[in-house]
């Protein structure tokens, strides 16, 4: 495995471009202080002006009540404007997401879109058995949901967080995305070459169920002048900046499990432990490796700690997420334990492995001792 020489991200991750051994999430944070952040805020003040229209909003924030959308919602305040908090229900929502997410409610007024949840669970299976992620119809909820409001109310500027490909790396060209526009959408919306249509007929599934998880036509888009940017490409982003600002405002923040490093980030739902665990076995890296990557571009860690915590934490199985047991998980989605590891396996990228070790695949560049063969079904 070939990781960046800044960081801990390995070529693996999708879309990641390298240059001369650097992901394009470090070339894009180098590349900050070159950034005009005086003229970026006028833009996005006049953004924001634009935005005011008869509906009384001046622009929709998507949230999942997470720190970054406290951040989002106590900015746009301070810049004089009036958001709408537009939430896309998780999979399986914990205490402490809905505790944040009434939280939020007390700064902003707040829409909350809860699609049918046996539909919901239906995907949950699909998105697992077809691409190896149980989170689909949640990484496509969170773009198609407030683009739907957007058009239905007349409301036409929205204000996502942090560009993704900035943040954590992707094709060079999209690291300076200030837009997101439909196309952005349909490339790095989370789908993983699943389409919404795609999964009409599957287990019960209909064309009614899936528009949730479907884009507003062009036609609505452009009727409502619906637009959509990153907050972070127009004011400086930082994570912890964020974390402490959403606490001090009240949110709650706990360490999810062993397998993250950030004790802020990702409270809202049960599911998300197999979610980045899943991705761990695809692509040899999981939610503590994108958090020691951020931490290790602003000079927080040093190389020698991060690659101690990755052996550690990353991809430890998710036994328990946010307090909620695997077993209850698992009840959610109506399949047995077998099935989970079945799946799994199927969509685990073996070659960077050298065998499991409690549920948890070791890849060769941690293992300590030559393992006999691949232990591919697990008990967990």
């Amino acid at each position: 495995m070939i990781r960046c020489t800044r960081c801990v991200m390995p070529s693996t991750r999708p879309d990641t471009e390298f240059v001369d051994g650097v992901c394009s999430a470090c070339l894009a944070y180098e590349r900050r202080p070159e950034i005009d952040w005086a003229a970026r805020r006028a833009e996005l003040e006049a953004l924001l002006e634009r935005g005011r229209n008869a509906s009384g909003y001046d622009c929709i924030v998507p949230s999942s009540g997470g720190k970054d959308s406290h951040y989002q919602v106590l900015t746009v305040l301070e810049l004089g404007a009036r958001p709408l908090v537009v939430t896309a229900t998780t999979c399986q929502l914990t205490g402490i997401g809905r505790r944040n997410i009434e939280n939020l409610r007390r700064y902003a007024t707040t829409i909350e879109v809860s699609p049918n949840a046996t539909a919901r669970a239906a995907l949950n299976r699909i998105g697992l058995e077809l691409v190896g992620d149980i989170s689909w119809p949640e990484h496509a909820g969170i773009f198609t949901t407030p683009f739907r409001i957007a058009a239905a109310l007349g409301i036409p500027l929205l204000l996502y967080g942090e560009n993704p490909q900035n943040q954590y790396g992707g094709p060079m060209e999209a690291t300076e995305a200030r837009q997101m526009t439909r196309r952005w959408v349909s490339e790095f919306g989370g789908f993983l070459g699943l389409r919404p249509m795609d999964c009409v007929g599957q287990q019960g599934l209909t064309e009614r169920d899936m528009q949730d998880y479907m884009m507003p036509s062009p036609e609505a888009l452009a009727a409502a002048g619906v637009e959509a940017h990153f907050l972070g490409q127009y004011l400086p982003w930082d994570s912890h900046a964020n974390a402490k600002r959403a606490r001090e405002a009240g949110m709650v923040q706990v360490l999810p499990c062993h397998a993250n490093v950030w004790n802020h980030e990702n409270l809202d739902n049960a599911q998300t432990g197999l979610h980045d665990h899943g991705m761990y076995r695809k692509y040899g890296y999981g939610r503590g490796c994108a958090q020691l990557s951020v931490d290790m571009r602003s000079r927080r860690i040093d190389r020698p700690w991060a690659m101690q915590q990755l052996a550690w934490r990353d991809g430890e199985f998710p036994h328990t997420y946010m307090g909620t047991q695997l077993e209850t998980v698992l009840e959610r989605l109506e399949r047995p334990l077998k099935w989970l590891m079945e799946n799994l396996d199927r969509h685990t990228n073996w070659a960077l492995f050298s065998g499991v070790q409690a549920g948890k695949p070791v890849l060769k560049e941690f293992a300590s001792a030559k393992t006999d063969g691949f232990q591919k079904t697990t008990t967990a």
